[in-house]
């Protein structure tokens, strides 16, 4: 996945923002950290502001 397809689907997820989204929006971050890595997930929480929306915080693993 491009970094521009995953913030293109995040952003659809930031405007339902419900809890199911949330887990949404943690599927997406865990495949751009397998293929673009950690800092590519932070600018992406920061970006988006995944942490004020979902509770999501720069340096969380999505991978496990």
């Amino acid at each position: 996945m491009t970094l521009e397809r995953a913030r293109a689907l995040l952003a659809d997820q930031v405007a339902f923002g419900s809890g199911y989204n949330r887990n949404a929006a943690r599927l997406i971050l865990a495949e751009v950290e397998r293929e673009h890595g950690q800092n590519s997930v932070d600018n992406l929480i920061t970006e988006l502001q995944l942490d004020t929306v979902f509770g999501l915080q720069p340096g969380m693993h999505f991978n496990r």
